[in-house]
């Protein structure tokens, strides 16, 4: 059998024999990336879950949600819906996402994201137009526990195309037309610019150099994480490769506490080693500073 409903179930397949989850839920939106996996996921895993996020930001979501619930039961899942509440820093589109994982952490086992070589593909370009440095170019994992992504090489024509044949009716986000979004932007505008100029195939290449670059961060990571000395004393740090020298700087970061950093912060952090001329301590998010003080970094609270 081929077709994009094979080809869902292969990716999936594949997954699920690859990390043999306990248990698996399917985050659904109502729209065809997300409703192709769970149609497939609910032929495939008997007692299977679906969760779908209501974010109560559009007129009549609530129904929405609720149909797209009443369609993961057709399919053979257990679904159900949470309503959240979006709000907090970052903009709307990260209050959003922050509000929709914190409602899809699962208890035990996986859940499953519609994301596609398309949203992979955006997500590189993303992160090439922020300067955010390899680890943002590389876009979204596979499987970041407990996040999997068994669609990363399938199309977002693909999943379209396998709703149509099994005749499920998608539900189409205003959102995903919406121009004051940058995403939105980037899949209406620059993508298919760059597919004309490049005659074709931009997608696949972006999501083949996303999956390049994580290889490579994750034999850095690797190193880094092995590394055996103290990363707080600069003289055991100092002649480190410049790429391995701060992954050892962010771990050790991370372990105390500070969230979200940046490669400019890290590179701030690094120039107390390498360019090392008495400066002042680094702000960084969270309320923390790092000093030198006698041959050593420290993390303190900003006072």
């Amino acid at each position: 059998m081929n077709g994009p409903v094979a080809e869902i179930r292969v990716a999936v397949r594949r997954f699920l024999d690859e990390v043999r989850p306990e248990a698996v839920t399917v985050a659904v939106s109502g729209g065809a990336d997300s409703l192709a996996l769970a149609a497939c996921v609910g032929r495939l895993v008997p007692g299977a879950f679906a969760v779908v996020v209501d974010h109560q930001l559009q007129p009549g979501s609530g129904d929405v949600a609720l149909r797209a619930a009443r369609q993961c039961t057709s399919f053979g899942l257990v679904a159900r819906v949470e309503a959240v509440r979006v709000e907090g820093p970052g903009g709307p589109e990260a209050a959003a996402r922050n509000a929709r994982y914190a409602a899809l952490r699962p208890s035990v086992g996986v859940v499953l994201l519609g994301h596609t070589l398309d949203d992979q593909a955006e997500t590189v370009l993303l992160g090439l137009g922020r300067g955010s440095g390899p680890r943002s170019i590389a876009g979204m994992r596979a499987f970041d526990a407990p996040w999997g992504r068994p669609l990363l090489g399938v199309s977002r024509a693909a999943t379209r195309a396998a709703c149509a044949e099994q005749g499920i009716e998608v539900w189409e986000d205003p959102h995903n037309v919406d121009p004051s979004f940058t995403r939105v932007r980037l899949r209406s505008e620059v993508l298919p610019l760059l597919e004309s100029v490049l005659q074709g195939g931009v997608a696949s290449s972006l999501a083949r150099t996303a999956a390049q670059l994580r290889e490579d961060c994750d034999a850095l990571d690797a190193l880094a994480e092995a590394f055996a000395g103290d990363c707080c004393a600069v003289d055991d740090i100092s002649e480190l490769p410049v790429a391995l020298r701060r992954r050892v700087l962010r771990a050790w970061l991370i372990d105390e506490g500070v969230p979200e950093l940046s490669d400019s912060h890290l590179r701030r952090v690094d120039a107390l080693v390498s360019e090392w001329r008495g400066q002042g301590g680094v702000w960084l998010p969270g309320g923390f500073v790092v000093r030198r003080a006698h041959g050593r970094l420290v993390v303190e609270p900003q006072s």
